[in-house]
């Protein structure tokens, strides 16, 4: 108890530099589990994009390129899928449900998805958790009618009622645009985290209608346009989708129909395992979220080796300080200990301002993270990893200290203070 208040005024005369100290251990802390905290959401968060969906058809390419341009909205697929292909499939004995997806224009940087009404009843993120409309309705019998992921409607301030152009294509911006066919905001998705809150629904009758006109690529002109009003009056089947999602009656029949898809003599057909997908895309990004954490790690040690070169340039200048303690009865080893419990306590007190520093952090930027990037960082407790890492830190903290410690003890001896008969 006597060393431990000799260590605090012992800091609190040096508590310029102690503070310093402190600072730079708590930003350090602050930086190391934040990284984290941001790589275990972002791992649950990649994890909940897609849930109860059994399979993924597309055209045959690789698992991940599949994976990102039907669920993530990134990329282009290789080619489409016929639309008898859906059918033949849709129809399967094995299925219960089938999501079509239509891909390749967009809104202001923004994807839009053709699909069916059937996406909005089967379609399932993190735990089978179904998606719901924060406003208005799903789109209906009119080909021109949009329903919004969230963080379109708010990025971009539309309301119902609204009306919007679509453009050709994915650029952000497009000089294509099909000004003769704008759509009207009919609802907006409830938040999700995930790449539905990016995404503009119309249904596949509206991906349709807006290309009715085109020919080869190009709109067409004079003549051969073809108007919004005749586009309602027309049969707007669709000949060819991008992707197709699919639940199955039974797990068990997911490997039989994934070889019989990927066997397909119609055309040739890719199927994927979501899950599957998901690891083996996690596993390609692996690389940059080891980096960045070992990066963090270093920021801490660097924060430690700060902490350690302020105690041995002050001990030059305690000389006299211990001197004093040895006069009044101090043994060696009580000048190694009380230098041990002047690391911990900077360290300690680093921690726990560095946790401060990340529980602000977090109150205050919670709201744009989860807005811009699709991530929830909750104000919990540390888990048991977290903790873990402190406990290291303090235990690093620790043997760091012994060096400045052993230095101390030897110069007490060298200093012929000890008491003489």
């Amino acid at each position: 108890m006597h060393l431990l208040r000799i260590a605090l005024a012992s800091l609190n005369n040096r508590r310029f530099t102690a503070l310093l100290t402190v600072f730079a251990i708590a930003l350090s802390v602050c930086l190391l589990l934040a990284v984290e905290r941001v790589r275990s959401e972002a791992r649950a968060s990649f994890a909940n994009t897609i849930s109860g969906t059994d399979l993924i058809v597309g055209a045959r390419s690789g698992a991940v390129n599949l994976l990102l341009y039907s669920v993530f909205r990134i990329g282009n697929a290789t080619n489409n899928i016929r639309w008898d292909s859906f059918e033949h499939f849709a129809a399967h004995r094995q299925v219960k449900w089938a999501i079509p997806i239509a891909l390749g224009d967009s809104h202001r940087g923004y994807r839009v998805m053709g699909t069916s009404p059937a996406y909005f009843e089967h379609y399932r993120y993190a735990r089978s958790q179904p998606l719901q409309l924060a406003e208005g309705r799903a789109f209906a019998e009119d080909p021109f009618e949009v329903v919004l992921g969230a963080e379109v409607a708010r990025a971009l301030s539309y309301q119902l009622g609204e009306p919007l152009v679509l453009a050709h294509g994915v650029a952000t911006i497009s000089l294509v645009k099909h000004d003769d066919k704008p759509f009207k905001v009919v609802g907006i998705l409830a938040r999700t985290g995930t790449p539905v809150d990016r995404t503009l629904h119309i249904s596949l009758a509206g991906m349709e209608a807006m290309h009715v006109d085109w020919q080869n690529g190009m709109p067409a002109r004079g003549a051969g346009v073809v108007s919004a009003e005749q586009a309602r009056a027309m049969h707007l089947q669709p000949t060819a989708i991008t992707a197709v999602l699919l639940g199955l009656k039974s797990k068990i029949a997911t490997f039989s129909l994934q070889r019989e898809i990927n066997e397909f003599r119609g055309e040739p057909l890719l199927a994927i395992l979501p899950g599957v997908a998901l690891q083996e895309l996690w596993s390609l990004m692996g690389t940059a979220e080891q980096a960045l954490f070992v990066v963090s790690l270093f920021v801490v040690v660097t924060g430690l080796i700060g902490m350690l070169t302020a105690i041995l340039t002050s001990l030059n200048e305690r000389r006299r300080e211990m001197a004093i303690l040895r006069s009044v009865g101090a043994r060696p080893w009580h000048i190694a200990s009380l230098l041990i419990l002047e690391a911990f306590g900077l360290a300690l007190a680093g921690v726990l301002l560095g946790l401060l520093l990340l529980y602000l952090g977090i109150a205050g930027a919670q709201g744009h993270v989860q807005a811009s990037y699709g991530l929830y960082l909750p104000l919990d407790l540390p888990t048991a990893y977290e903790w873990t890492l402190l406990g290291a830190i303090l235990g690093a903290a620790l043997l760091m200290g012994c060096i400045p410690a052993w230095r101390a003890y030897r110069q007490s001896l060298a200093d012929g203070l000890s008491i003489r008969l």
